[in-house]
């Protein structure tokens, strides 16, 4: 049950990271589509009309399939030892996966197709792109995140530590079944 609720807080984490870049990224494509009027923004505003830091939404989503997408594919391994290019592609599938997202809910009846303006495969190419190309770098972010947090962990950790752990937890398992037959052993009041 804790190896899950580890999952489920990391799950979580990494989808609130995402949110706050594709916030920010929301800002950006808001704040050049004034600047740059010439670039085809109305198709993308046309298809996602929330406003633009709305975009947190998705991305916490995108970062907790993300998530789904690493505990899969990357099990077992250290941040070190993942290529960005490898993490990018992790991302672009998890951006894949976003960009089905509002099918799959409205295949299980929580969502409804009426009154859409856009066909499916309209939706698919406009949102799809953004989607995927965002993905990818916030998991590129989200790996050189990772490593840096990873070689602070290190260098603040001395290098016996694993040997630490493991001698604590085998104190633990010694000491332990002496105290609770110490404490079968004393009298109740």
């Amino acid at each position: 049950m804790r190896q899950w609720m580890k999952r489920v807080r990391g799950a979580v984490g990494m989808g609130l990271t995402w949110a706050v870049g594709w916030a920010g990224a929301g800002v950006l494509i808001g704040v050049s589509s004034l600047v740059l009027p010439g670039l085809p923004w109305d198709t993308f505003f046309a298809v996602f009309d929330a406003p633009l830091p709305a975009l947190a939404i998705p991305g916490f989503v995108g970062g907790a399939l993300f998530s789904v997408v690493l505990g899969i594919a990357g099990r077992r391994r250290r941040f070190h030892e993942l290529s960005l290019p490898r993490f990018a592609a992790w991302g672009a599938v998890g951006g894949a996966l976003l960009t089905l997202f509002p099918f799959a809910l409205v295949a299980l009846g929580l969502a409804s197709p009426e009154g859409g303006r856009f066909s499916a495969a309209h939706i698919i190419g406009v949102i799809g792109g953004p989607f995927i190309a965002l993905s990818a770098a916030s998991a590129v972010g989200s790996l050189l995140l990772a490593r840096r947090g990873e070689s602070r962990a290190d260098l603040a950790a001395p290098a016996d530590a694993p040997a630490l752990a493991d001698a604590t937890t085998a104190l633990h398992e010694t000491v332990r079944p002496e105290v609770e037959r110490v404490a079968r052993s004393r009298p109740r009041a």
